[in-house]
């Protein structure tokens, strides 16, 4: 069991897409459910089985592996709605959300956050214990910034960290190992962290998600929401050969590493 979810979020279901996506399944006792950008149609509709229409299907952002099974979902479920940041390159008729914007879907309730940085109208979901962040934050990581700046970014992974430390982390990629390699390489003494490696290497030894993490266990092993901590400064500025006075320098000098890291 997830801790500290309630009965009535218990069936949360991270569904298998393209080669490391996961599109997330909600569904209440009934049945009923909703879907985190469902890049592809055919594997929800696996998984569905003869459960009744979904209450909502909710996107983070407009890349084509998070909203591509959209419009198939809506050819067998043409009454859904789909919620979505506002963002010219999403297809017409989807209810926009914003920042801060609570919204009711079947028995739960969600708060929408902005978060820019990956793309600049990214927006993630948060409520009920859970948190769907798109592409922002990842287990031991974050997104690439293709539209936004880092002060950007870190402002946002801010955002995310200062919700509760039992928050489940619904992000849409399992990266947690790749992610672990270079959180090492920055932190190799922390020790939470080098039991997260191990923890994720059993369970894709046994074929399992290292997904949902939360986001107490990010905040001690995640090195980009660790940018103030000492050993991560230290490594980052030691590597760059100059000193940083602003955690988001920090957070910017480390993204580049890691788009460069091949670990």
């Amino acid at each position: 069991m997830l801790p500290n979810v309630t009965a009535r979020q218990m069936d949360l279901l991270p569904i298998p897409a393209f080669n490391d996506n996961y599109i997330w399944r909600l569904r209440d006792p009934s049945g009923r459910a909703l879907i985190v950008d469902p890049g592809q149609a055919a594997p929800v509709l696996a998984a569905w089985g003869n459960d009744p229409p979904p209450y909502a299907i909710l996107l983070t952002h407009h890349h084509d592996d998070h909203i591509g099974g959209v419009a198939k979902l809506l050819e067998h479920w043409p009454d859904t709605p789909v919620y979505a940041p506002q963002d010219t390159r999403l297809p017409s008729g989807f209810r926009h959300v914003y920042g801060e914007q609570m919204l009711s879907i079947g028995p739960w309730q969600f708060r929408v956050i902005t978060v820019p940085g990956h793309t600049r109208s990214h927006i993630a979901y948060a409520g009920e214990g859970l948190l769907f962040c798109g592409d922002t934050l990842f287990s031991l990581g974050c997104g690439r910034m293709f539209e936004g700046t880092a002060e950007q970014m870190y402002a946002s992974l801010q955002r995310l960290a200062a919700l509760p430390g039992a928050t489940q982390v619904c992000c849409a990629h399992e990266y947690t190992l790749s992610n672990a390699a270079f959180a090492l390489t920055i932190e190799p003494g922390n020790t939470a962290l080098q039991q997260r490696m191990a923890q994720a290497r059993a369970q894709r030894a046994a074929g399992q998600p290292t997904l949902p993490t939360t986001l107490g266990d990010e905040r001690a092993c995640n090195p980009f929401l660790r940018c103030d901590v000492q050993p991560v400064r230290e490594a980052v500025q030691r590597r760059a050969g100059q000193t940083f006075t602003h955690s988001s320098e920090i957070f910017a000098a480390l993204r580049a590493w890691k788009d460069e890291f091949r670990g």
